[in-house]
């Protein structure tokens, strides 16, 4: 437990004054997140959103039963606003909205932490990641996860100096949020506890406890669906080295912040030894925590499940600017051109048209159909996409056996005999996601091998510059 002294926020001077929150801030976060949303193309997780939000309130429930349960909040969603259209720029838009929310709660957390200066350097940090740019241009809810887990740190401050019913009960509906955003992104609230002291600690278990019952239904259900997430790898303790990297979504820039976040931290210390400690624990706890649910139940460690602690990152090291007794205004803004200067590949990298890793136009530009070619996909799920993007021009497809995905999945019904759907066919482009040896190798995709036993040989193969992107790869008799 901490004392009541370390808890106490650091006075401030009177000439900084409490205001609203910074929107010109907010504005900034999200306009930067949403310059890269019409650049790259959707990449099948991006997909999967529109398949599940294009269903039925029953579709989405019947789905949730099988695969992707813990993102039933997320995709309720994104039913109701996709009814407005399914572009690339309005699916990413509420990525970026939620990312503007983020970097407005983040300036005035910093602000109660530690100083305005402090909350507006992390905000500026914040928004000139890498890692911010690519999932605030991305249709999943990492940087709605992002944001909750922003909003429950500001709430519990709130709280804390509060004291009342209402700041509580804020706080409750604000991890209920991080919980319904993304499961994972629960493994910042243990670093809630640092705050924790005897004379708040009943009502803060039992906010924490009630706004934690939506991850307790959505983990149960995300158990019984682990053999959806049966193709990610154990990984190693060496796997917590790339975290900086992650994080920032860059090397240079994620070591570098790093290093500054861990210095924010030591002297934020001796004014506020608790909220050291929380941003501290949200900063490191989720990797080693998710790290250790990989060992102990199933794999789960996907970089992207970590985003949640960019945040922490960009705010640890606004304190350690902030905190230099002269020049801190001067380091912060060096700090932030520092992290954009060093960070320009990858910003553009994350805006090119492959920057989600997944080029479909790309893969339909190869594709020179010529009249009763036919097409062939390695993953089913696939589909999707390419109608998404294909025009007229496409090869027929042969294989398809109905016009919408399976309830129980993303994937599409297809005729199970492959050698007769490819009678009177001299050419068949085969699509796959995954290099080429993973297609081409004797033990690659079981669809390959199938149109290989139905006489086919492969003429050539081209694969997308990144992985694990595309493979189009023509076969003829």
């Amino acid at each position: 437990m901490t004392t009541a002294a370390t808890l106490a926020p650091p006075v401030r001077p009177a000439t900084e004054a409490r205001s609203s929150l910074p929107w010109w801030a907010a504005l900034l976060a999200g306009a930067a997140a949403f310059s890269g949303n019409g650049a790259a193309t959707l990449n099948g997780d991006e997909i999967a959103t529109i398949s599940a939000a294009s269903r039925s309130i029953g579709g989405l429930w019947e789905l949730a039963r099988h695969i992707d349960g813990h993102f039933l909040p997320y995709y309720l969603f994104m039913h109701v606003w996709s009814m407005a259209g399914t572009s690339e720029l309005w699916l990413r838009l509420p990525s970026a909205l939620a990312v503007a929310v983020a970097a407005g709660f983040l300036v005035d957390l910093g602000r109660r932490v530690h100083s305005s200066r402090a909350g507006l350097v992390g905000a500026a940090v914040f928004a000139l990641l890498p890692s911010v740019s690519y999932y605030g241009a991305f249709a999943r809810s990492y940087a709605f996860a992002a944001a909750a887990v922003i909003l429950s740190f500001w709430a519990l401050h709130r709280a804390v100096e509060r004291r009342d019913a209402r700041g509580w009960v804020t706080y409750g509906i604000a991890v209920a949020l991080v919980c319904c955003t993304h499961l994972f992104a629960v493994l910042t609230l243990p670093a809630h506890l640092a705050l924790a002291r005897r004379d708040l600690l009943a009502r803060m278990l039992a906010a924490l406890a009630a706004g934690c019952v939506p991850a307790a239904v959505l983990g149960l259900v995300g158990y019984g669906e682990r053999h959806a997430i049966s193709w990610i790898p154990q990984r190693g303790p060496e796997v917590l080295l790339k975290f900086p990297k992650m994080a920032a979504g860059t090397t240079a820039a994620g070591v570098l912040l790093f290093a500054v976040a861990l210095a924010g931290a030591a002297l934020l210390w001796p004014r506020a030894r608790g909220w050291a400690a929380a941003l501290l624990g949200w900063l490191v706890l989720p990797p080693v925590l998710l790290l250790a649910v990989s060992h102990l139940l199933t794999p789960v460690y996907v970089d992207r499940y970590l985003f949640v602690t960019a945040p922490a990152l960009a705010l640890l090291a606004g304190v350690a600017v902030a905190a230099l007794p002269r020049f801190g205004t001067a380091a912060g803004v060096a700090l932030a051109l520092l992290v954009a200067g060093i960070s320009v590949p990858d910003h553009v990298a994350v805006r090119e048209e492959n920057g989600r890793f997944e080029n479909i136009p790309w893969a339909l530009r190869v594709i020179k159909a010529q009249r009763d070619d036919a097409i062939v996909y390695g993953q089913s799920q696939l589909r999707a996409g390419f109608e998404y993007y294909a025009d007229s021009r496409m090869p027929a497809d042969v294989l398809k056996a109905g016009d919408a995905p399976a309830p129980d999945g993303f994937a599409y019904p297809e005729r199970p005999d492959v050698a007769a759907a490819l009678e009177g066919r001299d050419r068949v482009w085969v699509v796959w996601r995954g290099t080429k040896q993973d297609g081409l190798a004797d033990d690659g995709l079981s669809r390959v091998a199938e149109v290989r036993r139905a006489g086919f040989e492969p003429a050539w193969a081209k694969h997308s510059a990144d992985l694990p992107g595309l493979t189009v790869a023509l076969f003829t008799r």
